[in-house]
């Protein structure tokens, strides 16, 4: 029977090329990172010489020596790969709390560092005091032209005086202790209530219910009071405060009003709250300004 060939019916993978050996049609041999077929049995024949003697059957891929594979452009935990104009990029991490957006061009992607939220209401201070008994607090150095107007708000208020007392405070924290005080009630300058006539007082105050006396155990009263104090000018405000106590067995709940006031004079600079005749036991304080 006659034997009939039938030549290579595969790819004979040959390894490396080597210039020392004899190659036949279909054999696929490596050289540079890419692959070449046999088209003509031959030996010594250089890949490079593809027109007569091999084929190209695949090219290398980018071999990361110009910045664009993947393994060697990030190199950090956290960095990000994108493409620009050229070619794949490495963006570095951001810090903590950095967000990511598109530059301004719309080309590529940057960190952003978020402004900071601010809020034209502002807490200046607090005071929160339980258990002992002390004779008031200070809100020191508050007051300046950052503000136009100010809050106060006391809560769970007990003291064992008969009157809660406000003063403001001038220069390194000076009491304003003259006559410079005006209260006014149901729109009128008030002559006999809580000691403040249209002459003035030394002080303004908040009265009656913020005490504790025989019959009344003072659960806590509140105590909101607006006002604005440009330094070096007139104070002006009101204030509205509530009382609950417990008496005769039963719990109950006392609206005790509101003033108007003015304050005139020196520069002012902060306020001290106290009990006119007594102790605080008791107080949730906040003092916030309004831009």
């Amino acid at each position: 029977m006659a034997t009939i060939n039938l030549g290579a019916i595969k790819f004979n993978w040959k390894g490396a090329y080597n210039s020392g050996t004899s190659y036949a049609v279909d054999d696929v041999v490596s050289s540079g990172g890419n692959s070449y077929v046999c088209i003509q049995a031959h030996s010594n024949q250089a890949v490079g010489n593809a027109t007569a003697y091999w084929n190209i059957m695949s090219s290398a891929g980018t071999n990361g020596t110009n910045g664009t594979d993947v393994g060697t452009t990030i190199t950090t935990q956290g960095d990000m790969l994108y493409r620009d104009g050229s070619g794949l990029q490495r963006l570095a991490k951001g810090t903590a709390s950095q967000e990511l957006r598109m530059n301004s061009g719309a080309t590529a992607p940057e960190w952003h560092t978020p402004a900071v939220a601010t809020s034209d209401f502002v807490l200046l201070g607090s005071h929160n005091h339980s258990g002992s008994n002390i004779a008031g607090f200070n809100f020191e150095g508050v007051i300046s032209a950052t503000y136009e107007s100010y809050f106060l708000s006391v809560t769970n208020l007990v003291t064992t005086g008969n009157n809660s007392t406000l003063r403001f405070l001038t220069g390194t924290n000076t009491e304003r202790t003259d006559s410079s005080y005006k209260s006014m009630v149901d729109g009128r300058y008030n002559s006999s209530y809580d000691n403040m006539d249209e002459n003035g007082a030394d002080r303004f105050r908040f009265s009656p219910g913020f005490h504790a006396n025989s019959g009344n155990d003072a659960k806590g009263s509140q105590l909101n009071f607006w006002f604005s104090a440009d330094p070096n000018k007139t104070a002006n405000g009101n204030s509205l405060w509530s009382t609950m106590y417990y008496q005769s067995s039963s719990h109950r709940a006392s609206f005790n009003g509101g003033h108007s006031f003015e304050q005139t004079g020196l520069t002012i600079t902060g306020l001290k709250f106290y009990a006119d005749s007594g102790t605080i036991s008791n107080a949730n304080a906040r003092l916030y300004g309004l831009k």
